[in-house]
C-alpha cells in the first residue's frame, strides 16, 4: 500500500470517527490528489480552525480558485460550518478531509469528475 493510500485510508476513519459518516472513496480519493505535495508534511498537511490567514487560504485557494465560488455563496459560514461539524477542539483536521467536506457542502463533486 503507498503512502498516499494508508492516508486516505486515515482519513477515511476520521470521517467515520469524528463526523459519523461514510466517506465517499472515489471523491476522498480524487481530493487528497488534488491536495498535491501538502499531505505529506506535518504542518501542511492539516488545517488550523483558529488561524485566520489558514482559514483565508482554504477560502482562497481552494473555494475561490479550486471549486469556482465567489463570497456571495457563503463561503465563511461554509468554513465554520464544517469546522464545527469536524469538531472545534479536534486539533488535527486534515486538509483533505476539510476539503472534502466543503467539496460536498457545495455539491461541487462534479469538479472532481473531468
Amino acid at each position: 500500500m503507498s503512502k498516499r493510500d494508508e492516508l486516505i485510508a486515515k482519513y477515511a476513519a476520521d470521517i467515520k470517527e469524528k463526523i459519523g459518516e461514510t466517506a465517499d472513496m472515489d471523491l476522498l480519493t480524487k481530493v487528497t490528489i488534488g491536495c498535491g505535495p501538502s499531505i505529506y508534511g506535518k504542518d501542511a498537511s492539516t488545517v488550523s480552525g483558529s488561524s485566520e490567514t489558514e482559514l483565508a487560504t482554504v477560502k482562497n485557494n481552494f473555494l475561490i480558485k479550486k471549486l469556482g465560488l465567489s463570497e456571495k455563496d457563503g463561503l465563511d459560514a461554509a468554513i465554520a460550518s464544517v469546522m464545527e461539524k469536524y469538531g472545534k477542539s479536534n486539533r488535527s483536521k486534515y486538509r483533505a478531509v476539510v476539503y472534502y467536506l466543503l467539496t460536498k457542502h457545495f455539491k461541487k463533486e462534479a469538479i472532481y469528475n473531468k
